[in-house]
């Protein structure tokens, strides 16, 4: 193609809009440059939300050449840093990153929660995911999925599982496991993932579902038997183990994952070029690979398709909140 005729091609297309012009692509830069970012974790330092904030903000920084901070504001559930960047000016250099739950759970399980998913936030992206586990205290006898729920139901009640806490994704993927196999267990709540795996790992709970980042460890060291993954398929860090699917329990495939959405009236330019910057931080195969040795493995859908699947997750998770009679507490 003639060098004329392609310039002509690319006029074409951004005067109807398909390409950003290099005036407002530089502007949306210079915005963006023009003060520092903070990205707000509303959970403890140590785990999956924390780690994914600061490789974010690691990732801007140099991007823009402005400070980047991580604010963990934990509290409430998360509420509290939510409210914060609910309330935060919509320019773009306030970014809140999230569990799953928090945007697809929490608006049905808490109805007075003081936000609104679709109301107050624009999506970014998502960041990572991480599959979760069903494993075991070395002491239980079973080995296998089906012999666990064979001995769950020959000794009724004898079997319960560790939860960060009510209403909480695991929670939730130990009641649909229950629903789809059949299995007799209780749940066991507990304030947070690290006492719960402390109890199991101390053999007071037989049982526990976990996220991997969080088990792995105790996996490779022999304190906990892994039995089967609930992503659909099975984990690069535990080859040999199944997905609950191979072992007999369809319908179960229940994965956490992390996101990044902003206030709401972030213009449009903005949410796309941060996304665009997600991308790009998080497919570095360095980054990549730090990740998916603590057992989390980049995984990104943007903008509007950030926000479908947040719907349609929400969906999937609101009847059996409703069926289940499940309650915060």
């Amino acid at each position: 193609m003639r060098r004329t005729s392609f310039l002509k091609i690319i006029a074409a297309l951004a005067c109807a809009g398909l390409l950003p012009s290099v005036h407002a692509q530089g502007a949306v830069d210079k915005q963006l440059s023009s003060q520092p970012f903070t990205i707000v974790a509303p959970f403890p330092p140590g785990g999956p939300v924390d780690t994914l904030s600061r490789i974010l903000a690691t990732g801007l920084a140099e991007r823009y050449k402005q400070p980047a901070v991580v604010d963990n504001r934990a509290g409430a559930s998360g509420n509290i840093g939510i409210d914060l960047v609910k309330r935060a000016a919509p320019t773009g250099h306030t970014l809140l990153v999230v569990p799953a739950g928090n945007l697809t759970i929490n608006p049905t399980l808490m109805p007075k929660l003081g936000y609104s998913v679709e109301a107050d936030f624009a999506t970014v992206a998502s960041l990572a995911k991480a599959p979760n586990v069903l494993a075991v205290n070395p002491s239980v006898p079973a080995r296998t999925v089906a012999e666990l729920v064979a001995l769950s139901r020959a000794k009724p009640d004898s079997i319960s599982y560790a939860s960060p806490g009510v209403g909480s994704g695991l929670h939730l993927a130990g009641e649909l496991f229950k629903q789809q196999s059949g299995a007799d267990i209780l749940h066991v709540a507990y304030k947070g993932s690290a006492p719960g795996l402390n109890d199991v790992l101390g053999g007071t709970v037989p049982m526990i579902l976990g996220n991997l980042p969080a088990l792995l460890p105790h996996i490779q060291s022999g304190k906990l038997r892994p039995l089967a993954v609930t992503d659909p398929t099975r984990a690069s860090a535990l080859p040999d183990v199944p997905t609950l699917a191979e072992a007999g329990v369809p319908g179960v495939a229940v994965t956490s994952w992390y996101g990044v959405v902003a206030p709401r009236q972030t213009p449009a330019p903005v949410l796309a070029q941060l996304a665009r910057d997600i991308t790009q931080i998080f497919n570095a195969p360095a980054t990549k690979a730090q990740l998916e040795k603590q057992g989390l493995y980049v995984w990104i859908t943007t903008g509007p398709a950030f926000g479908e699947l947040i719907r349609k997750e929400a969906a999937t998770w609101a009847p059996i909140i409703k069926s289940r009679k499940i309650e915060p507490q």
